[in-house]
């Protein structure tokens, strides 16, 4: 198909370096495929089609849409199960993905929401509203992704799961730390994890592995959607820094804890988030720290806690 062919080239070249929005229409209908790029890309979008699921996933693991056009309904993989799929794509997790199809069922407009669908809009298609459910979704994906970047520039350790402990979403720190603690076989928990927040365990901290002498942990901050919990990645031992401190110093576990990431260059608030801590809190701890080290100051507690980590 000359259509596929010309959008599937245009792949290989930079698409950001282009400033248009990147949409996948995938439908097994040559008029609806037609129809919907000459549509979209007189909005100044960058059209990419397929007319199967099994195109669809080879797509998008040479580009990155910004949201998907799928139909329900195509023959070998149908929009289901491509749905599904393309969710647990790495790449296309939080890519939103609007239904295109003529069911009108309630079970069937259920089962596309339920499969990762944002949206389902009935055929025959009306441009303007499907226009405006692009510019909606694209834009609320947007910002849902710049919240997540922001987390992590300001270095927090958040994951969310759903109530069978799979992973929805993480920040790239906590994905990487979750890698390593898994020694790089991927960013899902481990079955003793899931098992314990589909048990209802999340009161209690729940141990994901340990790295050296460091346990990490899974520390619940709370419920953000009909099913999402949001978690915090916890260490209870940094690197057997801590036992430096402690055995210098005469501090206690916690109390080392907060300096260890005050060398680290946290201000309260980081280490609170880390910690599972206020402010507040955080604080009292180092007014502590200072009268046992015999510092006034943060930076004198710093170059304190990090000569003795040295000299371990």
């Amino acid at each position: 198909m000359k259509l596929l062919w010309r959008m599937v080239w245009m792949a290989d070249v930079d698409p950001q370096s282009l400033h248009r929005n990147i949409i996948l229409v995938v439908d097994d209908s040559p008029e609806t495929l037609g129809f919907l790029t000459e549509a979209l890309e007189a909005t100044g979008a960058m059209v990419l089609v397929a007319t199967s699921g099994t195109e669809a996933l080879d797509i998008v693991t040479r580009i990155s849409p910004d949201v998907i056009l799928l139909d329900a309904v195509m023959p070998g993989l149908d929009g289901f199960e491509t749905c599904r799929r393309l969710k647990a794509l790495t790449q296309t997790a939080h890519t939103p993905i609007l239904f295109m199809t003529g069911l009108t069922e309630t079970e069937d407009i259920v089962r596309g929401l339920e499969a990762g669908g944002v949206d389902y809009i009935t055929k025959p298609i009306i441009l303007d509203e499907l226009l405006a459910r692009i510019r909606v979704h694209m834009a609320n994906a947007r910002r849902e992704h710049s919240a997540r970047l922001a987390l992590d520039t300001a270095g927090r350790f958040l994951l969310a799961v759903n109530s069978s402990g799979h992973v929805l979403w993480a920040t790239p720190q906590a994905a990487r730390l979750i890698a390593e603690v898994l020694s790089g076989t991927g960013t899902e928990l481990p079955e003793t994890a899931r098992k314990a927040v589909a048990d209802g365990q999340s009161s209690s901290n729940i141990v994901l592995g340990q790295i050296g002498t460091r346990r990490i942990a899974l520390s619940m901050i709370g419920r953000t959607g009909d099913d999402e919990l949001l978690f915090r990645l916890m260490s209870d031992d940094v690197g057997g820094e801590e036992a430096a401190l402690k055995r210098r110093f005469q501090v206690t576990s916690r109390e080392a804890e907060v300096l260890v990431w005050i060398a680290r260059g946290k201000s309260n608030r980081d280490i609170g988030d880390i910690l599972g801590l206020s402010p507040r809190t955080v604080n009292k701890h180092l007014e502590t720290v200072y009268a046992k080290l015999g510092v006034e100051n943060r930076a004198s507690a710093a170059i304190l806690a990090l000569k003795a980590i040295n000299e371990d």
